[in-house]
Order: structure tokens, then C-alpha cells, then sequence
């Protein structure tokens, strides 16, 4: 028996259909996580700016930490 390659192409079924919505849907989650990570990297860095801030505040006088 030979197959032709027509018949080859139409035996051939997709394994998977993914619709429009399935890479909307990713796309918006992936978009979502990286924008999470800029906003949480950007406070991480105002408040590590803060600490570095507050212990430059504290001079030693006396034996003891006086805040300005």
C-alpha cells in the first residue's frame, strides 16, 4: 500500500490547538511577574538607601550611638 504525501498531510492530526486566548493569558502573566519584581527590587533598594541612610545618621560620641 502507498500513501501519498495528500494523504500523509491529511492523516496527520494536531497534537495540540492552543487559541488566541492561551497566549494572551501567558503573555499577561509573564508581563505581570516581571513588573512584580521591578516594583518589589525597587523597594528593596529605597530601603536598603534608608538603613544606609539611618546608620550614617549615628556618629559615636561618649561611648555611646547619638542620632543628628
Amino acid at each position: 500500500m502507498t500513501y501519498s504525501i495528500k494523504d500523509m498531510k491529511k492523516e496527520k492530526k494536531r497534537n495540540q490547538v492552543k487559541s488566541r486566548f492561551y497566549y494572551l493569558f501567558w503573555g499577561a502573566a509573564t508581563v505581570s511577574v516581571f513588573v512584580g519584581q521591578l516594583y518589589v527590587g525597587m523597594g528593596y533598594r529605597l530601603m536598603s538607601g534608608s538603613v544606609f541612610e539611618l546608620i550614617d545618621s549615628l556618629e559615636r560620641q561618649d561611648n555611646r550611638y547619638v542620632i543628628k
